[in-house]
């Protein structure tokens, strides 16, 4: 049966911080942050309309973590899961740690030297949103619109992955898809506020004919 990932959606973060280490028992480590929490990132938008985003240190209190996976590009093979305990996720100060043994496998090892050699810079994690908040301010001078959208409720934790080709490389979080048609909605609330503008400028033009 097909996953059901309508409601999924990605981020991806770059990951040049991650620290790899092999034991002496053989287990290859990686470890580092599948996000940070409390700062805001481009989400979506241009110079007239545009959400930042950020994530809640309280957002995973409640999320279903209970078999997460790290995968390559959100698919494929599975190189290290919560529930065999080559995988652990934990919620700190600075967003959320993962540490996963990558010397499993053939291709984990693989992955591994891939890290460690800086050919994998960046990681994303799947999940789906249970609560947001969201503000809104408006550039007096300019007409720009800013959109604060806050995470603050992870519903679903489902994986964390290394990604080769990231959604944006030119930020370190990015929109890799966003589910629930969040971008539709945030296209129909921009359409929207640009109708609301033109219908008071005209407003303004026919009051000052009389």
């Amino acid at each position: 049966m097909p996953l059901n990932t309508k409601d999924r959606e990605y981020r991806d973060i770059k990951v040049t911080d991650l620290e790899v280490r092999e034991e002496q028992d053989g287990k290859k480590i990686v470890e580092g942050y599948a996000t940070v929490f409390d700062q805001e990132y481009k989400l979506w938008g241009d110079e007239r309309y545009q959400v930042l985003e950020s994530v809640d240190s309280r957002a995973f209190e409640n999320a279903d973590m209970s078999d997460v996976i790290m995968q390559y590009d959100h698919e494929g093979r599975v190189f290290a899961r919560l529930s065999n305990g080559t995988l652990e996720l934990k919620a700190d100060d600075h967003g959320l740690k993962m540490r996963a043994d990558l010397g499993g496998t053939e291709l984990g090892r693989q992955l591994y030297e891939e890290i460690k050699g800086g050919y994998t810079t960046k990681m994303s994690f799947g999940f789906s949103v249970r609560k947001f908040e969201r503000k809104e301010e408006r550039n007096e001078e300019t007409g720009a619109v800013t959109v604060h959208r806050k995470i603050t409720e992870i519903k679903k934790l489902y994986d964390v992955s290394a990604v080769s080709l990231p959604a944006n490389d030119a930020t370190e979080i990015s929109a890799r898809n966003i589910g629930e048609g969040v971008i539709a909605e945030i296209e129909k609330e921009r359409l929207a506020i640009e109708a609301r503008q033109r219908k008071i400028k005209q407003i303004a033009i026919t009051a000052k004919s009389f």
